[in-house]
């Protein structure tokens, strides 16, 4: 692409020169020191823009036919397109100087001048369009990075919380049943029972997670009373409730609640040694707050880094809510996000 233009500076420059017959021995140098250059602006646009543009404005000062100035259009298309403001600005100061240099010396003409100052303006929003093209396309593509950044992190949750929570308690169910066989069958059978329908419900979830994200059926508040159930199953006391009016959050909101309830009720049971859980919606005009509160002794102690804290933090500010972790009134631990609701 370079060299083509290259060429066809060389060509619009010194075949004009070369048309009317050599005046004196220095018109064909000029000519071809005013666009062979444009060859090496990339890597040298300052040097270049000078070498043509001083080619330029000597030939017309020396009174040589007129010479097109291509190079120089070149020149002030790249500054525009690709230079910094500084060096911008420096390009069409000099390229102004040199532009009123050549036609009002050594005989002005004005009428020259005109056309010259339209081709010049013409030249330098060319090159203004194609930087703010280059810039658009440079910011979406730095928006799609983005956004498959978040995607991969939000996948990445799904998946920690979907994983964490069934294998947690398929993991209490497991510890129990054999224990359970000998001494109280029945509940063996539903502890086995429990440990099938956790599964099932886990390969389902990661099936739609990693599926089509447009067709997917994330699980949301319609799914917590489901959630709160099989952690009962294991034997924690867990209790469900519901104050002011319910209403139907922003799909987001939903996911985000149901998963910061799921990944909290898997660290109490996998860490907290907790006998009683309680899960609380709270609804207000234009906020759901959603709390866990455990009567253990918090979360895991062993000095083993987790991310579920970190994790819920995140669902919590990804749609643009908080989340406040620590110990409860009396004993235990909360959980507590504030999400945005429809009003």
């Amino acid at each position: 692409m370079n060299l083509a233009v290259t060429a066809a500076a060389v060509l619009a420059t010194v075949v004009p020169a070369l048309a009317g017959g050599l005046h004196a021995w220095w018109v064909l140098p000029l000519a071809l020191a005013s666009s062979v250059p444009v060859l090496w602006r990339d890597r040298a646009l300052i040097p270049v823009a000078l070498t043509v543009g001083t080619a330029t404005t000597i030939s017309a000062a020396l009174g040589a036919p007129p010479l097109l100035p291509v190079g120089p259009l070149v020149c002030l298309y790249t500054f525009a397109a690709r230079a910094s403001l500084p060096l911008r600005l420096l390009g069409v100061g000099v390229t102004a100087v040199g532009l009123l240099f050549s036609l009002l010396y050594p005989r002005p003409d004005l009428e020259v001048l005109r056309y010259l100052a339209v081709a010049y303006l013409f030249a330098y929003a060319l090159g203004t369009s194609a930087r703010a093209r280059r810039e658009r396309d440079r910011r979406v593509a730095g928006e799609r990075e983005a956004a498959v950044l978040r995607e991969r992190t939000r996948i990445a949750r799904d998946l920690h919380d979907i994983v964490t929570h069934a294998v947690g308690i398929m993991i209490v169910q497991a510890e129990a049943g054999p224990l359970l066989v000998r001494t109280d069958p029945e509940r063996a059978d539903a502890a086995f029972a429990a440990i099938s329908a956790t599964g099932r419900d886990a390969v389902g979830q990661l099936r739609r997670a990693v599926g089509d994200m447009r067709d997917l059926d994330q699980p949301g508040l319609a799914q917590l009373p489901d959630l709160v159930s099989r952690v009962r199953d294991t034997g924690l006391d867990a209790v469900l409730t519901v104050r002011g009016t319910p209403r139907e959050p922003s799909a987001d909101v939903g996911v985000a609640a149901y998963r910061i309830v799921q990944e909290a009720l898997t660290n109490v049971v996998r860490h907290a040694l907790a006998g009683q859980v309680s899960v609380l919606l709270s609804y207000a005009p234009e906020t759901l707050t959603v709390s866990v509160t455990d009567d253990g002794h918090g979360p895991a102690r062993d000095g083993t880094p987790g991310f579920g804290i970190v994790g819920m933090r995140e669902r919590a500010q990804a749609c643009g809510g908080t989340l406040r972790t620590g110990p409860a009134a009396g004993r235990g631990f909360t959980v507590e996000a504030a999400l945005p609701c429809c009003a």
